[in-house]
């Protein structure tokens, strides 16, 4: 195991990070033991400086984060956990400590972790906004599922189309194009990104195959009752 340095208090700094979504949660600090601790349990354990004591995340709350991956920067002196959160990370019950922006303002909503939970965040807006401001966005969810999965399938065919032998700026306009239109059925049926990528994440380490077998010998999967 790799040992990060230590500062003069014997604290390292540690950034916990959702393993899942990407997002920063929170900034607090380890001690030798509660490195270990965290490695040997799985569940991430701090060290308190106002405490002055050993401090499991969640131990009155609930909001454990579970680890999944330790690694340490390219000076040795800063931890990063990717973890699994149990509940909100933050003690005001925010799921990030970072929701005050840089002006003092407050913003309790999810931090854009990447492009595509930018792009969730503002196909939630759309469909949630009801100024009457006209948008594509706004238009497709308006005329509901039937035109979203029209414009699934006309993606899906100009995609098909360019793959085979199309230069890479189409095939690559066309994969953004489908995958937008996809995000809109998924923003009209209410389903966050976040799950799609855990869906993602759970397959990493099982075989295609092994996949497929199981989703055909699943009810569900066949629309079976």
């Amino acid at each position: 195991m790799i040992e990060p340095s230590y500062d003069d208090k014997g604290l390292v700094p540690c950034v916990v990070q959702d393993a899942e979504s990407g997002a920063i949660l929170m900034v607090a600090w380890m001690n030798a033991e509660a490195l270990r601790l965290t490695r040997e349990t799985g569940t991430v354990t701090f060290w308190s400086r106002s405490r002055q004591a050993l401090w499991k995340k969640g131990e009155t709350s609930g909001n454990t984060l579970s680890l999944v991956e330790l690694r340490v920067d390219c000076d040795g002196d800063t931890l990063l956990a990717l973890v699994r959160p149990a509940g909100p990370a933050c003690h005001t019950g925010a799921t990030s400590c970072f929701f005050t922006t840089d002006d003092g303002e407050t913003d309790d909503g999810p931090v854009p972790r990447d492009i595509l939970h930018r792009l969730a965040q503002i196909l939630d807006a759309r469909r949630d906004s009801s100024t009457g401001e006209k948008s594509y966005t706004k238009s497709l969810l308006d005329k509901g599922m039937p035109k979203i999965l029209e414009k699934i399938a006309e993606e899906q065919g100009e995609l098909a189309a360019e793959l085979p032998g199309g230069t890479d700026e189409r095939v690559i306009s066309e994969t953004a194009d489908l995958i937008f239109h996809v995000m809109v059925g998924l923003t009209a049926r209410r389903i966050p990104i976040d799950r799609v990528l855990a869906e993602l994440a759970r397959r990493f380490g099982t075989s295609g195959h092994t996949e497929k077998a199981s989703r055909a010998r699943s009810p569900s999967s066949r629309g079976d009752t």
